[in-house]
């Protein structure tokens, strides 16, 4: 006679009723995703950008779901400022965190001064860290959730040209600090996990990429060097890695730890 295995409902699992999660850059591209697939799954939320107006465009979109999103507007390259937006969420901690703004000007490493860098770790490492260590001690005794967005190009360089050093260094760096922390603090209750997207059409790639050809660059050649490397032949859309952010955050992820899960569309096996 068989093993009877008790199994959830895979409508549990995935599930984040009575949660709450906070999700920066959730005003544009992946960010934005991210928060409509946990609105969708039940998750009241904490929405944080420096861009107000997509904030409040994204609240006005959430509003068929039935949550709670309370927007903030914040400068992660600021401390002060990170500090100051835990301290207004005061009591209601989010369970779980979604470490996802980040900004990849197009730069020639030849180019890259003090300030340039400086801004850099500032919004793509350190606020991760900022934002990881507000979260552990809020809920040192009870545990949480936390999902940082890395990048593929910290495993795999994207481009024969030296133009991401910078923005693949930072993402280096949130994937150790991903690992260090899931062996520290899993035992406490904390599941904590990266995923390195790939390629992804986004407005600030766009943005990027427009500016990177504006000052000299070829964009163009950069953007067809990379496609050719994609067995799927595109790239991503938000929702694709908002999907896997939803399976780390949820219940689905429960025996994942210190993973860096690539969603990439095959980038990392060519």
């Amino acid at each position: 006679m068989g093993e009877n295995i008790q199994i959830t409902p895979i409508s549990e699992l995935v599930s984040l009723k009575k949660k709450r999660s906070l999700i920066t850059g959730a005003a544009n591209g992946i960010g934005r995703a991210i928060a409509h697939r946990f609105a969708e799954a039940g998750s009241d939320l904490e929405l944080v950008d420096v861009d107000e107006e997509g904030l409040k465009s994204l609240k006005g979109e959430l509003s068929r779901y039935n949550i709670e999103a309370n927007l903030h507007k914040v400068d992660l390259s600021n401390k002060h400022e990170i500090d100051a937006l835990w301290e207004r969420i005061g009591a209601k901690d989010p369970e779980i965190l979604v470490n996802n703004a980040g900004i990849f000007p197009f730069k020639d490493f030849l180019t890259i001064d003090e300030e340039f860098l400086k801004k850099m770790f500032s919004v793509n490492t350190n606020a991760y860290l900022w934002n990881c260590q507000q979260l552990i001690k809020r809920r040192e005794a009870k545990g949480g959730v936390i999902v940082n967005i890395a990048s593929v190009g910290a495993i795999l360089t994207t481009t024969p040209a030296p133009i991401l050093v910078h923005y693949d260094s930072t993402k280096a760096a949130v994937i150790s600090m991903t690992r260090d922390l899931a062996a520290a603090y899993g035992k406490k209750g904390f599941k904590i996990n990266t995923i390195a997207p790939g390629g992804v059409g986004t407005p600030g790639g766009a943005k990027y990429s427009e500016e990177f050809a504006k000052s000299g660059g070829d964009a163009m050649a950069a953007s067809e060097l990379f496609l050719m490397r994609i067995p799927l032949e595109r790239l991503a859309e938000p929702d694709d890695i908002a999907r896997m952010v939803l399976v780390m955050a949820c219940g689905l992820s429960s025996f994942m730890q210190g993973a860096t899960v690539p969603v990439d569309g095959g980038f990392l096996c060519t």
